[in-house]
């Protein structure tokens, strides 16, 4: 007869507090651990110090603490900046979505085997040239006799003034993060199961039918991913609103920008301001991690 095995001893408190359980742990993720003490978390509490101290300007005294640089943010000035902010981050995703859907799918699902690495690779090209020259390079078709100008009026349209507008702002936005949203669309399209659309097809459903309940609902967590991406980096970005955009076109960067490095050195009121750029951004990252693909993410 079997004799019936002995019951395993329960883990107790000495055991799971043994250096041998947690110390490949710590040894694995301590260098990780540093990294993020030194470069982000302690940063990020320095700067959300110095946005509790009222009216700090550099080389004036602290006058205490309290909320009185966060109060600052809701006068009408302020959230007019802010709401341009999202405004750009907003109207720019939107038409790289627009525009970045149609070519992920036709380099995903259209274009021919042997070039589609070849494509890819040409399409995102400029990302391999710094963002400020590509910014740059924008300045001279905006302006007054730019390309774009001479353009217009080669075939009898009226000259626009392009540069220091909003329209600018939007042309660059959309110009710089394009790529990134192909990137994740194409690696959200090439993993549709083309299986479905052939079924569909065979079944009666028109091409339009097939997109809206086959594509884009087995797209939609890439969809989201790449337009959460690209709000993120338009609602930071400083390059493109700073050279392309003008004094009319102020967002919260720029802004933060003046407060630090600008006549008044208002540290106290940046320093709020970046907490809210931070806080806004981490919502997005949030939402990102909730609603979004990590493979499709991950893969592009």
């Amino acid at each position: 007869m079997t004799p019936a095995p002995s019951p395993t001893p329960s883990t107790t408190w000495a055991d799971r507090l043994a250096p041998r359980r947690w110390l490949g742990p710590v040894t694995l993720l301590g260098p990780a651990g540093v990294w993020l003490l030194v470069l982000l978390v302690l940063p990020t509490l320095l700067i959300l110090e110095i946005s509790l101290v009222p009216g700090l300007r550099l080389g004036q005294p602290s006058e205490g603490y309290g909320l009185g640089n966060y109060l600052q943010i809701l006068q009408p000035v302020y959230l007019r900046v802010i709401g341009r902010s999202v405004a750009f981050a907003v109207g720019s995703t939107a038409l790289c979505l627009l525009l970045g859907f149609p070519v992920a799918y036709w380099l995903a699902l259209m274009s021919p085997q042997r070039w589609r690495n070849l494509l890819l690779v040409a399409f995102i090209m400029p990302l391999w040239t710094s963002s400020l020259l590509r910014a740059y390079a924008w300045t001279t078709i905006l302006r007054p006799s730019g390309v774009l100008n001479a353009m217009l009026t080669a075939i009898g349209l009226p000259a626009q003034n392009w540069l220091n507008t909003p329209t600018a702002v939007f042309i660059g936005l959309t110009y710089s993060f394009l790529p990134y949203m192909v990137l994740i669309l194409y690696a959200s399209l090439e993993k549709l199961d083309t299986r479905l659309l052939e079924a569909a097809a065979d079944l009666g459903a028109t091409p339009r039918q097939c997109f809206w309940k086959i594509t884009v609902p087995q797209t939609l967590p890439g969809i989201a991913a790449a337009s959460l991406l690209v709000f993120i980096s338009t609602l930071s970005d400083f390059v493109v609103p700073t050279l392309l955009g003008g004094a009319s076109s102020m967002n919260i960067s720029r802004l933060i920008y003046n407060q630090f490095l600008g006549p008044t050195r208002a540290w106290g009121f940046g320093s709020a301001l970046s907490m809210v750029l931070i806080l806004a951004v981490s919502l997005a990252i949030a939402l990102l991690i909730r609603y979004g693909d990590r493979n499709t993410v991950t893969e592009a």
